[in-house]
């Protein structure tokens, strides 16, 4: 593709912006999918107070908008040779706003916000989800529908929309009002960025954020959110929007069912393609829209973690370590953690524990222990929170590779590690911005940029492939037991850290 000016013909390009929880990023993508300009900026989370975590909708705008002229410059291009904009988002982010005006009530509730907690404790507990669920399993013993399974093992977590919504809406006098005057408009970013993108026209969101967010029945894709082809003229170029973990396994071209990515960023994130059905779990896997592509619905399921970067960022800033590359070496200089057991639950434990008042944790210290140990046993949690039930629960899903991305995966000692935990190889990518490449993927499908996804697949690059230790010339692979003990202990940590904080 390209265009015709003074009888030379201009190469065109991709726009991408992930707009994470720390940062946003904008990357310029050519037909090879090489990055040719880049520009981040970072964002800044609000700490009001204890277990609020908010951002400023006017500072991801003006953020948003920063990156994409920056990237533009950098890459020495000009707007009329962007054929598309690819949005990826953060999920579960929501504000509310002025329908006419178009301000904010309040700044953006993040999916890492604590502050429902106590309604989601209230309602887990409730004499009516205990109803709920009884006849839910009985009507699941009758129908065999797995919908009816989903809905007897459901529970309730901060990181849905949900409870947060009810929050604001009891909370904010003048959200209450506006909804009595048919004046409110509720979104995640992604809508925010399309309502500021379109100037005030369009008010919509995709499958994949409103899947991610508690309110959108996955078992029945039939709410008016926008198909993952629905596009927006924005001036220049046509607009796409995508969730970011979705965007992410597209990017790894996760196409087929089975194929799994883990994500490493500010969580973990494990998504498994389960195909044109969602996946029913017993042991809290969430079933997601994976994306929709005209009558294509492809569903994932999902587990998470929530405070796998943060973590890493705390103890760098504890001074444990100057530099992020100096881990790996740091954990590999002890042979073990001498018995330390760290919990990164900043913002609580996720399923299937679902534990929001539990607490960050070191367990174990002697006056034996070293900055090594503690940096080893960081990065053991960060592999930990990935080999759950909730993991072994899906094996059978998973193949011998799994694709790995996200900051964190650029440790040596994680990957490893999770190699030999998984018995799997995993593989990282060249470029550890899924989320971004992901995004231009899907943008570039639509406007016909690249053609197929076969396309997309030729285009992969792996920087380094993982393989669990004692794999034999066969292919023949288990599990490490090694760490089993070291595991055990992890556990009993996380169950005395849970239920830490008062209600």
């Amino acid at each position: 593709m390209g265009c015709q000016r003074n009888g030379f013909k201009k190469e065109n390009f991709i726009l991408s912006v992930d707009v994470g929880t720390t940062s946003i990023r904008c990357h310029v993508y050519d037909k090879e999918a090489k990055i040719q300009g880049a520009c981040t900026t970072k964002v800044v989370p609000l700490y009001p107070e204890v277990g609020y975590v908010e951002m400023d909708p006017d500072a991801i705008w003006k953020g948003f908008v920063t990156v994409v002229k920056g990237a533009v410059q950098d890459a020495g291009v000009q707007m009329r040779q962007i054929d598309a904009l690819g949005i990826s988002t953060q999920r579960g982010t929501f504000t509310t706003w002025d329908r006419r005006t178009g301000v904010p009530f309040h700044n953006f509730i993040s999916w890492q916000d604590r502050r429902a907690a106590n309604l989601v404790k209230s309602w887990n507990s409730s004499c009516t989800m205990k109803a709920i669920k009884g006849v839910m399993k009985m009507l699941y013993c009758v129908t065999r529908q797995k919908r009816m399974l989903a809905a007897s093992l459901i529970t309730f977590s901060t990181q849905h929309v949900t409870f947060r919504l009810v929050w604001a809406l009891t909370n904010y006098k003048q959200v209450r009002q506006a909804v009595a005057e048919g004046n409110c408009c509720f979104g995640t970013i992604d809508t925010w960025l399309l309502f500021k993108l379109t100037k005030g026209e369009v008010h919509a969101t995709d499958y994949s954020n409103a899947s991610s967010t508690g309110i959108f029945d996955s078992y029945q894709v039939w709410c008016k959110c926008i198909d993952i082809f629905s596009k927006f003229w924005c001036e220049f170029f046509f607009v796409i929007s995508m969730a970011d973990q979705q965007a992410a396994v597209f990017g790894e071209c996760c196409f087929d069912v089975g194929d799994v990515k883990i994500t490493m960023g500010t969580g973990t994130f494990m998504d498994i393609n389960t195909g044109s059905k969602p996946h029913t779990s017993a042991a809290g896997l969430y079933p997601l829209v994976g994306w929709k592509i005209g009558s294509e619905v492809v569903y994932l399921a999902e587990g998470n973690s929530a405070d796998t970067g943060t973590a890493i960022k705390w103890a760098q800033e504890l001074e444990l370590f100057s530099d992020v590359r100096d881990t790996s070496s740091m954990a590999c200089s002890v042979s073990d953690s001498d018995g330390v057991c760290f919990v990164p639950s900043f913002s609580g434990l996720q399923v299937p524990l679902n534990d929001p008042k539990a607490c960050a944790s070191l367990m174990g210290l002697k006056p034996s222990t070293t900055k090594s140990h503690l940096v080893r046993a960081i990065l053991e949690s960060v592999a930990f929170s990935k080999v759950s039930c909730s993991v072994i629960e899906c094996a059978v899903f998973l193949p011998f590779c799994l694709r790995m991305d996200g900051g964190v995966s650029s440790n040596d000692f994680v990957m490893q590690l999770t190699a030999d935990l998984l018995g799997r190889k995993v593989a990282r990518p060249q470029n550890c911005e899924m989320s971004c490449l992901g995004a231009a993927f899907i943008a570039g499908l639509g406007v016909g940029f690249w053609k197929t996804k076969e396309e997309l697949k030729k285009l992969q690059s792996t920087d380094e492939a993982f393989l669990p230790k004692g794999t034999s010339k066969s292919g023949a692979h288990s599990p490490s037991q090694e760490y089993i003990p070291v595991l055990q202990s992890w556990e009993r940590a996380i169950q005395r850290s849970m239920n830490w904080y008062k209600p």
